[in-house]
Parts: C-alpha cells; sequence; structure tokens
C-alpha cells in the first residue's frame, strides 16, 4: 500500500503557509503535478523529493515515513483477517488512518498481533492434547524395557550355574534395554518439556523484523567494529582466509581444520562448518567454497572479539523470546562478518561506480553472490546511504527461508510469495539473473532481481542444495543499478502485475492464484465458485 507522503507534503506546506504555486515553483514542477503529489496520486522520490524536504525544512525520512509504511503492511493484514474481512472498509481507509490517526492504527496492529499470537498457542496447546497417544505408547515401550530388565535381572540372580556364555548374554540383554530405556526417558521428558516450547513467542521473525526496520538494517556500533577488527586481521597479513586463520590462532588458540571429518567424531549435524570451543578448532568442510569459509571464519572472529558489543545490541533491542534472542544473535554476528570483510564506505564507492553490478563486487572481494546481496541491504549510513533494498531467499519448494524488509514493500515473513515473483522464475535458468518490473494493485512499482545460488556438494551421494535469492527496490532507485538498462521504467504497460501472497492479494483476474485471497473484493467472494451453484440438486423433480 502507498504511504501517505503526498499528505505530508501538503500539511508540512500548509503549516509553513507557502502556496502551492510558490512551493511548485521552488522544486521546479507544475501546480497541478505538484496538487496530484499532495493528493498522492502520484509517486514522488529521488533527487525531486530530496527538493521538496529541502524547501520545506524537513527531514526526508519524516516525509517518506518508514515507520507509517510498516504500519500501513500491518494494518493491511489485520484488515484482512478472516474475523473482520467482510465488513464494509472504504477503499483507502488504512491508509487515511495511518495519516491521520496514526496511534489508532497502532493500537489495533498490536492487538491483532496478540490475537494471532493467542491462536497460535492455543492451536499449539490443540496439537499436544492431540498429541496425546504419543505419551501412552512412550509409557509402554517403558513399562516393556523395565519388564525386560527385571526377567533377565531375575534369572541371573536364581540360577547360579549359568554359563559364561548364557550369563553375557543375558548381561548384554539388560545393557541393551536399559540403553533403550535413557532413551524412551529423553523422549519422554522431551514430550513434557514441548508443552513450555511451544508458549515461546510465535512471531520470532517479526521480532527481527521490526529491529531491522527500527534500525533501518543498519548498526552504527557493528560497522565500527568490523572496521577496527579488519584492521585488527591486517596485522597478521592480508586479510582473508590466510589473515583470519592466523588472527584466530594468534589471538584465541583457535585452529582451523579444512576437509575430514569433524574433530569430535562423526557429524551429527547438516551444516557445512562447526565451532568446537572446547577444542579449540574451527572446522569446515572440505566441500566449502573460499567465499564461505572467508565468512565463516570472519564470523567466528568478530563474535569471539566483540562479543560485547553484541550482546549490547542484544540488551538494547530488548527481545521478548529466546528464539527471536537466538535468531537476532545469529543476524548481528553475520551482520559484524559483512562489516568485516565489505568496509562500508569501500565498498558503497565501488557498488555505485559499478551500478550495483552484484557479479563485479563478488569478485573483487571474493565473496558469493548472496554474501554481496546482504551487504547491499545494509547500506544506510545517514547522510551516506546506497539504494534501499529489501531481500529474499527461497528454496526449491516455494518456501520463503530467509528476508530482509523493505519498507513499503510486503515480503511475507514465511510460507510462500506471489507465484509470478521472479525468485521462483530464477530456478528456470540456474546461475542467471533475472529481472522484472512489477506492480501492485496499490500502484507501487519495484524492480525485483533473483539469481539462483547453490551449495557445493561434498561427495556424489550428497545432492546439491539450492536456493534462490531476490533484491527489490523501489522503481524510483532502479535506474541507479545495472539491472534497470534497457527497461522503459517510466511505461508500465509492461510490469508484471503482482501481490505478497495470494491470501493478501486483491486481484480478482490472476490466472495463478492459488488461493482464495483473505479479503476478497466486493462481488468476488466466490473466485472459486462450483459449476454447478448452491441450491440445485441433479436429478431433482421440476
Amino acid at each position: 500500500m502507498r504511504a501517505p507522503i503526498g499528505f505530508r507534503i501538503s500539511n508540512r506546506r500548509k503549516s509553513l503557509k507557502i502556496s502551492q504555486a510558490a512551493l511548485a515553483r521552488l522544486v521546479g514542477i507544475s501546480p497541478s503535478y505538484l496538487n496530484l503529489i499532495e493528493n498522492n496520486k502520484r509517486d514522488v522520490g529521488g533527487a525531486l523529493l530530496q527538493r521538496v524536504a529541502l524547501h520545506l525544512n524537513i527531514d526526508i525520512d519524516d516525509l517518506t515515513g518508514q515507520a507509517e509504511q510498516k504500519l500501513l503492511q500491518d494494518l493491511e493484514e489485520a484488515y484482512a483477517d478472516p474475523m473482520i474481512e467482510s465488513l464494509p472498509f472504504q477503499p483507502d481507509e488504512r491508509r487515511q488512518m495511518v495519516a491521520q490517526y496514526p496511534a489508532s492504527a497502532l493500537a489495533i496492529t498490536r492487538l491483532h498481533r496478540a490475537y494471532t499470537d493467542a491462536v497460535a498457542s492455543a492451536d499449539a496447546f490443540a496439537d499436544r492434547l492431540r498429541s496425546d497417544p504419543l505419551l501412552s505408547q512412550l509409557l509402554h515401550q517403558v513399562l516393556s524395557g523395565v519388564t525386560a530388565v527385571r526377567s533377565s535381572a531375575e534369572i541371573l540372580e536364581d540360577v547360579p550355574d549359568l554359563e559364561d556364555g548364557e550369563r553375557q548374554r543375558f548381561l548384554a540383554a539388560i545393557g541393551r534395554e536399559t540403553r533403550n530405556l535413557g532413551a524412551v526417558a529423553r523422549n519422554l521428558i522431551g514430550h513434557f518439556e514441548n508443552a513450555s516450547a511451544s508458549r515461546r513467542s510465535v512471531s520470532a521473525a517479526r521480532e527481527i523484523d521490526d529491529l531491522l526496520i527500527e534500525r533501518t538494517n543498519y548498526f552504527p556500533s557493528l560497522e565500527a567494529a568490523g572496521e577496527a577488527l579488519r584492521m585488527d586481521v591486517e596485522k597478521y597479513g592480508r586479510f582473508g582466509l590466510q589473515g583470519l586463520t592466523e588472527a584466530l590462532e594468534r589471538q584465541f588458540n583457535v585452529t582451523v581444520t579444512i576437509g575430514g571429518p569433524p574433530p569430535a567424531g562423526p557429524p551429527d549435524f547438516p551444516g557445512q562448518y562447526r565451532y568446537f570451543p572446547e577444542l579449540g578448532t574451527m572446522w569446515l568442510q572440505g566441500a566449502t567454497t573460499l567465499a564461505t569459509r572467508q565468512f565463516q571464519l570472519a564470523r567466528l572472529y568478530g563474535e569471539l572479539a566483540a562479543g560485547a558489543t553484541i550482546e549490547a545490541e542484544l540488551d538494547e533491542a530488548a527481545l521478548a523470546s529466546p528464539a527471536a534472542l537466538r535468531l537476532a544473535q545469529r543476524a548481528l554476528g553475520s551482520y559484524l562478518a559483512g562489516a568485516m570483510i565489505f568496509p562500508y564506505s569501500p565498498f558503497l564507492e565501488q557498488a555505485e561506480a559499478g551500478a550495483y553490478d552484484i557479479d563485479q563486487l563478488r569478485q573483487t572481494y571474493y565473496a558469493s553472490y548472496e554474501q554481496v546481496a546482504h551487504r547491499l541491504v545494509s547500506l544506510r549510513r545517514p547522510g551516506e546511504e546506497g539504494v534501499p533494498f529489501g531481500f529474499l531467499r527461497s528454496d526449491p519448494a516455494g518456501r520463503l527461508t530467509k528476508h530482509f524488509p523493505l519498507p513499503g514493500l510486503l515480503l511475507p515473513y514465511s510460507g510462500h510469495a506471489c507465484p509470478l515473483w521472479v525468485i521462483y522464475g530464477a530456478f528456470r535458468t540456474p546461475d542467471m539473473p533475472v529481472r522484472q518490473v512489477v506492480r501492485f494493485s496499490d500502484g507501487s512499482r519495484y524492480l525485483f532481481v533473483a539469481r539462483t545460488v547453490q551449495r557445493r556438494a561434498a561427495a556424489f551421494h550428497e545432492p546439491p542444495v539450492m536456493a534462490s535469492v531476490m533484491l527489490a527496490c523501489n522503481v524510483l532507485h532502479a535506474d541507479k543499478t545495472v539491472y534497470a538498462q534497457g527497461l522503459d521504467l517510466a511505461d508500465n504497460e509492461a510490469d508484471v502485475e503482482v501481490g505478497p501472497t495470494c491470501r493478501l492479494c486483491t486481484r480478482t483476474n490472476c490466472a495463478s492464484r492459488q488461493e482464495e485471497p483473505m479479503a476478497p473484493a466486493p462481488g468476488g467472494e466466490n473466485l472459486r465458485a462450483t459449476l454447478v451453484g448452491d441450491g440445485f440438486a441433479l436429478g431433482a423433480d421440476g
């Protein structure tokens, strides 16, 4: 949904007692065009928005209203809830509420979030109640195991003249059954502990999103720490795999091992790397790429050397759930690694010089496509901003596995996005970047760029793990990127008409729709109506 930038311009202009004609003359546009902007019927951005902010003596962020854009998205989701979707809302009611009564809009979104959390918790408890047969089965296994152990023990106790072979056989049976009992007991305990786990916040991803949007995907303390840590590493040689390996060993007595089995025995985890603090070893699978090795060593060095900085950011964030805390800690560790590998100012300068060509940047920094895309999202230093991007990643099944929000663009938290998005089309042309200009039902337009990425297989029998990553930016910024070359951004006839997800999309004429919308348009309640209408019975007497 389009944010009410025009309303803010109009209100600010009137408060300064500047006429519409005077402001139009100052910023170099016609009064009629300014009138369309102030009525929120035309997008405004780039140099024009900067001129408007300058002459109105207002910060550009106050005009764009990034917080309000997020509020619009949350309000849209709340109004699409099945409990209230049938109410006769006006088409622009949500936008007007955010513009005129932001506190009321925020109250509604918070109540809706609390309601969805409560429903999810109730569903979790219902699932546990339905799982009670598992409890019965576990108790039966415990009883059977105790009976078997008791039977073998009684034989050993009551039959003194057992041969050594027989005695060893019964002792082995007791050992086997007691080990099984231990495993069943752990499952039984875990069954009860799930009750506590199910009560955790079901909005961990949203907590992280709120944190990222609040900070505009930018953490100054981590940027400063990243620059300092990079200089520390460069004392041991050129920054990279060799310098990081040397720094880890000299500073923290950590040995880096590449290839072979993990030092603690056969792996009991699916990852390509793992840190064993008790052994002072960082193990990386032999199949890992140079980019993965460099990034994970930088992340480890950052977490060891700047753990207090990360903890301070976590304390300030005041996250409510353990899951959110864990996700945030991982995200901030990765952010710090990105700040070390891609120093802010040089990286931004090279990105702008190369028109944000990701393949060119990855060669310069020996990084992966996904790592560079992550870093582009974080170029939000006040006064030194890059193009604002959103980020999304999907697995081949279409399930969304990671995202960094962009104010104004509704990126789904989980599940599946719109099937027309290029993030899914990228799987048809592996290792080739693909692009599209999309238009949402509210008229907002974005440039989407996607490409597949693949984790290298460790052995013949191990299938490669593929994903698709996508960057998104408002079409107002698209001409700054190499991916807009050859596109007529002023012509929206070629735009792909999309929605966020089928459930939140209001387009009734979409041939790719997979689900009914949560809030169907008037008259569109039966998008998937039966061929034979209600009340008509085949074979009925006429």
